[in-house]
């Protein structure tokens, strides 16, 4: 195995590997592989276990004694650098602990279809969503694809798996509420009512009227800054989304949005432009009153009360300030979260005749199961005036 040492650069630091390669049979001395000039460690280890399978080092009696925890944490390593989000890479070791949990121990060689296919049934029997499971399957399957690579499986036990799905009802089609996941026009103005009020916080307003008028998501919203906003086009670019897992207030990340669709300018109203200067001109007002204290990173949502003035909210106060909201709307009988906002955004662009495809580019995504429920149902009484009227042109027809 390798061994890892630090040294120092003109440049700083750097890290180089030594690989102990056997006995020289020419000259009968210990044969050292050395390389240097890696920044992290962890490219150190990346390029060294590389090397070692390249050397054979790594032999096929040894390389059937792996087990899938092993596996999984070489793999890892070298997934984390790809160019992936480190969202992604959260995502991936919270979905690794599932797959340890269940095939850890087990030498990779020795785990079949059967048992993964097991496996698979198994956490739907603990209550795992679809999805869920969805993407443990793909990031075992990554697992197994790279064992595969390094001629340490045959064959891939995961290939042919399948993922249990419910099984729908009629019942459950037919009494499936759409409506629940989006607010009516005059709920959304009593709750954009309810966000002004006096005593509640300051850009309560805006954060919601911005959200309901844009469609944007949460951690697109308290990312967004000032020069993203185009006062005289009247247009929103976003091109970043908000990413702190621990809640550091001061420790958290920009990084790129979700997909690649969805950094994307949309047009906004007059409406929207006032909301934003109004509170542009509370934010400038604490700014002035508070001085040095205010962490001035242009963001637009920068918080207006202490002891972090300025810095992005958490998503999580978002969410809060809705539940809140919503228990001062007793007639609105709803569960509802910001991203109802979304759907919102989307069953009133429906409404205004916006087609799908359409809405789809405003939100950033090409496809949501939600949004496409939320549009049918929005737009099933113009489908049956286009049965209507294709009857009508028929009838017309035997006169």
């Amino acid at each position: 195995m390798a061994r890892f040492e630090k040294y120092e650069t003109k440049n700083g630091e750097r890290w180089m590997f030594i690989i102990e390669n056997g006995i020289d049979p020419q000259t009968g001395k210990r044969s050292r592989i050395k390389r240097r000039g890696f920044k992290k460690q962890k490219e150190a280890k990346v390029a060294a276990r590389e090397l070692e399978y390249q050397l054979g080092l790594r032999k096929l009696d040894v390389k059937s004694k792996i087990t899938f925890t092993e596996m999984a944490e070489e793999w890892l390593t070298v997934y984390s650098t790809t160019q992936v989000k480190e969202s992604t890479i959260r995502v991936r070791k919270h979905e690794l602990g599932h797959l340890n949990e269940h095939l850890g121990y087990y030498k990779l060689q020795d785990i079949t279809k059967k048992m993964y296919q097991n496996m698979l049934i198994k956490l739907k029997g603990e209550g795992l969503s679809y999805n869920t499971i969805s993407g443990i399957h793909g990031t075992g399957r990554m697992i197994f694809k790279r064992a595969m690579e390094q001629d340490i499986i045959a064959n891939d036990p995961s290939q042919f798996a399948f993922i249990p799905k419910d099984k729908v009802t009629v019942d459950d089609i037919e009494n499936k509420k759409v409506e629940d996941n989006y607010l009516e026009k005059q709920e959304l103005k009593m709750f954009l009512d309810a966000a002004k009020e006096p005593n509640g916080p300051k850009d309560n307003h805006a954060i919601f009227f911005t959200l309901a008028w844009t469609g944007l998501r949460v951690g697109e919203l308290v990312a967004l800054k000032w020069k993203d906003v185009d006062f005289d086009e009247h247009t929103i670019n976003i091109t970043k989304t908000y990413y702190n897992p621990n809640n550091n207030t001061k420790k958290f990340k920009l990084l790129p949005p979700k997909t690649e669709g969805s950094i994307r300018k949309i047009d906004v109203e007059e409406d929207v432009i006032k909301v934003l200067k109004r509170h542009r001109s509370i934010q400038n007002e604490v700014k002035l009153s508070v001085g040095k204290e205010y962490y001035d990173g242009d963001f637009v949502f920068g918080r207006l009360s202490g002891p972090y003035y300025g810095y992005p909210h958490f998503v999580k106060t978002v969410e809060n300030r809705m539940i809140q909201l919503m228990k001062k709307l007793p007639d609105i009988k709803k569960h509802l979260t910001p991203h109802s906002l979304r759907h919102t955004h989307t069953s009133l662009l429906a409404e205004a005749g916006v087609e799908l495809l359409q809405i789809m580019d405003r939100l950033g995504h090409s496809d949501d199961e939600t949004t496409t429920q939320v549009y049918l149902h929005i737009t099933k009484e113009r489908k049956k005036e286009a049965s209507q009227k294709f009857g009508e042109l028929m009838r017309s027809l035997e006169n």
